[in-house]
C-alpha cells in the first residue's frame, strides 16, 4: 500500500456523512430507519425554479461558464443582498462556487496562512476545523456550550485573539444548534474584530432564510465591518437546492479576485444550467421559502415539545435552521445491560442500532456533550422518531 499524502492525514472523515451512509445501509438490509442525520430540505425544489433549469438546457445553457459564476447570476445575487440584507456589493464583489462548501473552503484557502489561528466557536459545522487544517492554519476552538444558548460573548473573543489570529468562522443561524446571533451580539463581536487590523470574519448564513425570530442580522451591515466580512450564502437551504450545487461570496473585490485565482485552478465556474436555476430562484416569487420556513417553524415547535418530555434530555428552543442539539450526558456511564454509553457518540449509536434512528453524535462538532437531530423531515416521522428515542433512553439506566 503507498502512503496519502500528509494533508490528507490531517483530516477526519466527515462525521454526518458517516452516520448517514450506516443508516442506508441498515435500510438497504430491511430494518425501518428514520435518517434524523442530513442536513437538507425534504422539500422538492420548486417548480418555477425546475421550469428555469428545462428552459436553460433546452436553450444550450450547456459551456463553461465564467469563473466567478454569469454575471446575471452575480447580478441578482446583488440586488438580493442590497434588498434583503441592505449592503451594497458590486457584481466584482461576488464570486459564485459549487456549493457554500466550496465557497467557505475557498476563503480559508485565500486567506489563511501556515500556522495562522482561525477561531471557530464550538459548537462548529464539523467541516470548518478540517478546512482550516486544509490550508495549513491552526483551528482555535472557543467552548459556546449549551448554557450560554451556543454563542460565543465578544469576551470569549477577544480573550482567544493572538497576534496570529487571521479570522473568525461564524455560522448564523448554526448548524448543529440553531442558535441565531441577534443584531447586538453580531455589534458586539464587530467592535472586538475592528479593534484588530487584518482580522476578517467568515460568516457562513446559508441558514438565513431558516429564521424564527423574525429577522436575520448580518455582522456586515455594522460600520467598518463590510471590508473585514466575507459572507456565504447559496441556494441550498432556503430554496431546497442542495444537490444544485451553488453557493456564492460577498466580499471585497481582493479577496473575491483571490478565490477567483484559486477556483480557476481546480474547478472553473460552477454547472452552468444550476445557475440558470438560481437565479430564477433569486429573480423569481420568494413565496417558496416563506412556506418552507413556516414548514421547518411547526416542526421545530413539535420536535422541542417531544424532546422536552424525554427523561434526562436537556433541550434548548432553536431560533433558526432545522436542528435540535439536545445535552444527553446525563446518559454517560449508564448501559441497557450490553452496551455502556461514554459519550454522544455512542449514545447516537446506540439510538440507531436500537431505536432505528439517525442522529450525529456531538464530538464531531465539538460538542461531546450534545447529539445533532435534523427535523427536516415530515411530521410523522418526528413523532415516531421522538418516540423510538423516548423508549430506547428509557432503557439504560
Amino acid at each position: 500500500m503507498g502512503n496519502l499524502s500528509n494533508r490528507l492525514n490531517r483530516l477526519a472523515p466527515s462525521a454526518t456523512l458517516a452516520m448517514s451512509q450506516k443508516s442506508s445501509e441498515m435500510k438497504a438490509a430491511g430494518i425501518d430507519v428514520i435518517n434524523l442525520s442530513v442536513g437538507e430540505p425534504d422539500f422538492n425544489t420548486p417548480d418555477h425554479i425546475k421550469e428555469a433549469a428545462k428552459q436553460a438546457v433546452d436553450n444550450n445553457w450547456s459551456r463553461y461558464s465564467p469563473v466567478p459564476g454569469y454575471p446575471e447570476l452575480r447580478k441578482a445575487i446583488v440586488e438580493k443582498l442590497k434588498k434583503e440584507n441592505h449592503l451594497d456589493y458590486s457584481v466584482n464583489e461576488i464570486l459564485v462556487s459549487n456549493g457554500a462548501k466550496q465557497s467557505v473552503c475557498n476563503t480559508v484557502m485565500a486567506l489563511v496562512n501556515d500556522s495562522e489561528e482561525v477561531i471557530i466557536p464550538a459548537p462548529y459545522w464539523v467541516s470548518y476545523p478540517q478546512m482550516v487544517k486544509l490550508a495549513g492554519g491552526e483551528p482555535v476552538i472557543v467552548e459556546a456550550p449549551f448554557d450560554q444558548n451556543f454563542k460565543m460573548t465578544a469576551e470569549q473573543l477577544e480573550a482567544a485573539i493572538t497576534p496570529k489570529t487571521r479570522m473568525l468562522i461564524l455560522c448564523s443561524p448554526s448548524n448543529p444548534t440553531g442558535s441565531v446571533y441577534s443584531a447586538q451580539e453580531l455589534e458586539s463581536l464587530a467592535k472586538v474584530i475592528l479593534k484588530h487590523e487584518d482580522l476578517f470574519v467568515l460568516a457562513d448564513e446559508i441558514y438565513e432564510h431558516i429564521n424564527y425570530t423574525g429577522k436575520h442580522a448580518s455582522i456586515a451591515q455594522f460600520d467598518g465591518m463590510k471590508e473585514r466580512t466575507i459572507i456565504v450564502n447559496g441556494v441550498s437551504k432556503a430554496y431546497a437546492m442542495t444537490g444544485w450545487r451553488i453557493g456564492y461570496i460577498a466580499a471585497p473585490e481582493w479577496i473575491v479576485k483571490g478565490c477567483n485565482k484559486l477556483q480557476g485552478q481546480y474547478t472553473s465556474g460552477p454547472c452552468s444550467v444550476s445557475q440558470k436555476a438560481a437565479e430564477e430562484a433569486y429573480i423569481g416569487s420568494q413565496e417558496c421559502v416563506e412556506e418552507m420556513r413556516k414548514a421547518f417553524e411547526r416542526r421545530r415547535d413539535l420536535i422541542y415539545k417531544l424532546a422536552k418530555d424525554i427523561p434526562g434530555l436537556e433541550v434548548n428552543k432553536p431560533e433558526g435552521a432545522f436542528y435540535l442539539f439536545p445535552k444527553c450526558s446525563s446518559f454517560f456511564g449508564k448501559s441497557n445491560g450490553e452496551t455502556v454509553i461514554n459519550n454522544s457518540t455512542d449514545l447516537a449509536m446506540y439510538l440507531l442500532e436500537k431505536g432505528h434512528v439517525a442522529t450525529v453524535g456531538g464530538d464531531a462538532f465539538g460538542d461531546p456533550e450534545c447529539f445533532r437531530m435534523s427535523y427536516a423531515t415530515s411530521d410523522e416521522n418526528i413523532v415516531e422518531a421522538m418516540r423510538r428515542i423516548k423508549e430506547a433512553l428509557a432503557k439504560l439506566n
